[in-house]
């Protein structure tokens, strides 16, 4: 590939527009006069530092898709948030001392789903559990489907029909009083299905927007939209919960629905769309295979190399019409997906992780609840404090794993500190304030790695050099391992309420603990090839010197 000039917004003229070598493919007799209001011209200097490489087309991108995913996990947050209403409101109450127990009234007839509580709160695990292995086997086929469609088409259905699926689901049933298992069970496989085309899709669009440099940071901080739509879930949940727990499904599903809309109209998939082109992203440049198999993901000879062909700082630049374009990449089978390099071990490890993470997720305000007295707002509330924790830590751990420029060994220590936290919050006190600390910790060492595998490191799997840059894996390679992860959550919730009936909870943390050791195994060789390039690293510097 030729070397391209590069130049700052300050030296954009339209002399050197007409001599400039371009990267996107536009025809120069197609653009306008004044190129400036149609392409978003080179960024500023490098003296300008890291966010100097970024347009305001890489905001909207950032915002539409991180608030995409708010408003997805706000709306399945919800679920888990108004269990205990829910399990109330299908099962018979007396209404005053005279009254028989089950009696064949009108206050049987108005709730006949179940018995009493416990075949309520069963009935509840096994739609956590009928979603997430639904959810797993979608997560298989939209990657796919994303790597080959418009994303944006598959991800305003994604948003709309879950959007769609959750109203009937919880608040159109309520308000019929219809209450059928065989209803539930099948709206719930299907919202699973549908919420699985969303998060590929996201991530996705992300690695399209945001090459290698930074993406620890960028995807660390974007990854918080997970725990963001929790806090927002919980919040909503709480504050209409007084009036009815439909209430609570009518407010996340209307506003699911209306940034559905608003990502169809507004989302743009790809900086070609707009006439850009990332240039300091992977793959530009091909490289042999066999010399790819040992090094890791990350590593500094990638980028190295790359700077010898390619503009230097993630600039972009325009290539004149009548250069050739590249061809469009092609999308990778899911089987040659699967065996790429760090696919199966990263899969692995987070199908671990992600039973811990969900266990949290679906179960923490019912623990809280049910474990100290708590009223269900109040342990709603609380239940926060593991979401900021995962913020925090997703962002943190991923800067550092840009700095080291490897992320195998922040994840391993992470996840050993995890352990501890574990041990830690499974004897917290009764008391609120040490329970939110205690909760904030370990959400920091449990929802980080979490978030840096789902995001981060999915995209380096997806943008790695073994795809010579010919081909498009990154959807795919997103919904493999989010979805092997997700058919580890779905075995986990029915795991964590059979050794919660039979064994009690403090079984259920050491689980966990088991569980989260299990994540450092599985990639424990990926961490050993990272920390001898990291000494090797080292040595020849210090030679050098």
């Amino acid at each position: 590939m030729k070397k391209t000039d590069c130049y700052s917004v300050a030296d954009w003229t339209v002399d050197r527009w007409s001599h400039t070598s371009v990267d996107v493919y536009v025809n120069k007799t197609d653009l306008h006069p004044l190129p400036s209001l149609l392409v978003t011209p080179v960024m500023s200097s490098p003296c300008c530092g890291f966010l100097a490489q970024y347009t305001h087309h890489h905001l909207v991108a950032f915002l539409l898709t991180f608030f995409s995913y708010v408003l997805l996990h706000a709306s399945r947050k919800t679920f888990s948030n108004v269990k205990v209403s829910i399990s109330a409101q299908w099962t018979p109450s007396v209404q005053n001392a005279s009254s028989p127990a089950f009696s064949p009234g009108e206050t049987w007839e108005k709730n006949n789903l179940f018995a009493d509580s416990d075949g309520a709160t069963l009935f509840l695990g096994v739609l956590d559990t009928i979603f997430l292995f639904s959810y797993a086997a979608g997560l298989y086929m939209s990657g796919v489907i994303g790597d080959r469609m418009n994303l944006r088409y598959v991800l305003s259905f994604g948003l709309c029909g879950s959007a769609i699926v959750e109203f009937v689901f919880g608040t159109l049933t309520e308000w019929l009083q219809f209450y059928n298992i065989y209803l539930y069970c099948g709206l719930w496989v299907l919202n699973g299905l549908l919420q699985s085309a969303v998060w590929p899709c996201v991530v996705a669009v992300m690695g399209n927007w945001f090459g290698k440099s930074g993406r620890g940071f960028v995807f660390g901080l974007w990854s918080a939209c997970a725990s963001v739509g929790n806090i927002l879930g919980a919040f909503l949940a709480s504050s209409v919960l007084k009036y009815g727990y439909e209430y609570a499904f009518l407010v996340t599903s209307v506003l699911q629905f209306a940034g559905g809309v608003v990502v169809f109209f507004g989302l743009l998939t790809s900086p070609k769309e707009v006439g850009l082109c990332l240039e300091s992203e992977t793959g530009l440049r091909p490289v042999e295979r066999d010399a790819d198999s040992h090094r890791p993901l990350m590593s500094d000879e990638e980028d190295e190399e790359g700077s010898e062909e390619v503009c230097d700082g993630g600039y972009y630049t325009i290539r004149q019409g009548d250069e050739e374009p590249r061809e469009t990449p092609k999308a990778i089978g899911f089987c040659q997906a699967f065996c790429l390099p760090g696919v199966l071990p990263y899969s692995l490890a987070y199908a671990c992780l992600k039973l811990v993470n969900y266990s949290f997720f679906f179960w923490l305000p019912f623990y809280l609840s049910r474990n100290f007295g708590w009223k269900e707002a109040q342990a709603d509330r609380l239940s926060v404090w593991y979401d900021v924790g995962g913020i925090i830590g997703g962002t943190i751990q991923g800067l550092i794993s840009d700095f080291m420029g490897k992320r195998a060994p922040v994840l391993a220590v992470s996840l050993l500190l995890a352990m501890g936290a574990l041990v830690g919050y499974s004897h917290s006190p009764p008391d609120q304030v040490v329970n939110a600390a205690l909760l904030a910790t370990t959400g920091f060492f449990i929802g980080g790695p979490s978030n840096m595998i789902s995001s981060a490191i999915s995209a380096d799997l997806g943008r790695q050099e073994a795809l010579r840059g010919s081909q498009e894996a990154l959807a795919t390679v997103t919904g493999i391992v989010d979805g092997t992860g997700s058919i580890g959550a779905a075995a986990g919730q029915y795991l964590v309420s059979v050794i919660e009936s039979k064994l009690g909870w403090m079984f259920v943390f050491y689980f966990f603990i088991v569980m989260t050791g299990c994540s450092i195994v599985f990639i424990l060789p990926l961490i050993v090839t990272e920390i001898r390039a990291m000494w090797r690293e080292r040595r020849a510097r210090t030679q050098e010197l």
